[in-house]
C-alpha cells in the first residue's frame, strides 16, 4: 500500500516543479526582436471609461511591440484596484539578449531599476529603450492574457495612455514621453488588445 505521506510529498514536488517551470524566462536567442519604438498619437476622441470607482480618461492612442524584461504583480497597493501587473518592456537593442545578459533588471513599489555588469550600449539608450508600464485590462479576455505573459516573450498591444482620477482625489497619470526617467515616467495603459507573439 502506498504511503499517503509519500503521495502528498510527490504531489507537492510536481506542483513546485510546475511553478518553477512556469516562471522561467523564455529564451529567444540573439538579435533584436522588437525593433520599433512604441507609437502614440493624440486621440481623435478622448474617451472616458468608468472602472469601478475610478474615471479613466484617454490621453493618447498607443501601439507597441516589445520584449518582456520583467514583471511584478501587485495586490495590496491602491494602484492594484486598476493594475495588478507592471511589466518592464524593452525595444530596439533592449530586446536583444546579447545586450540583456549583462543587465540586471528589478522592480519594486511600481518602479523599475537596472544595473549593468558591462555597458554594451549607452546608459541613455537603456533608459530610452525600456520602460516600466502599468497595464489596466479593458476586458476579462485581456486580463487572462496578461496573466499568462512570461518574461522573455514578445508581446503586441493596442490601447490608450490614460489618466485616472476618483472622487476621493486619488489620481494616477501616464507619462507621454519615451525619454523621461524617474518619478512619473511610467506609462499607464488602458489595454484593449494584447497578444503573445509566436517564437
Amino acid at each position: 500500500m502506498i504511503n499517503r505521506t509519500f503521495v502528498v510529498c510527490l504531489l507537492l514536488l510536481f506542483a513546485s516543479l510546475a511553478y518553477w517551470y512556469s516562471t522561467q524566462p523564455i529564451i529567444l536567442g540573439d538579435g533584436v526582436k522588437a525593433p520599433l519604438i512604441p507609437y502614440q498619437t493624440s486621440p481623435s476622441f478622448a474617451q472616458k471609461h468608468q472602472y469601478g470607482e475610478y474615471q479613466v480618461t484617454e490621453v493618447a492612442d498607443f501601439v507597441m511591440t516589445a520584449k518582456v524584461l520583467a514583471r511584478e504583480d501587485y495586490r495590496f497597493d491602491r494602484g492594484a484596484d486598476l493594475s495588478t501587473t507592471d511589466f518592464v518592456f524593452g525595444w530596439g537593442r533592449m530586446s536583444d539578449e546579447t545586450v540583456l545578459e549583462f543587465i540586471d533588471i528589478s522592480q519594486s513599489n511600481r518602479w523599475y531599476y537596472w544595473r549593468a555588469s558591462k555597458l554594451i550600449i549607452p546608459k541613455l539608450e537603456i533608459a530610452r529603450s525600456s520602460a516600466n508600464m502599468h497595464l489596466i485590462a479593458a476586458t476579462e479576455a485581456v486580463a487572462d492574457i496578461i496573466d499568462d505573459i512570461k518574461v522573455g516573450q514578445i508581446i503586441a498591444l493596442k490601447g490608450h495612455l490614460v489618466n485616472v482620477s476618483s472622487d476621493d482625489d486619488f489620481s494616477w497619470n501616464s507619462s507621454l514621453s519615451r525619454f523621461d526617467t524617474g518619478d512619473g515616467a511610467c506609462e499607464l495603459i488602458w489595454v484593449e488588445d494584447i497578444s503573445i507573439e509566436p517564437y
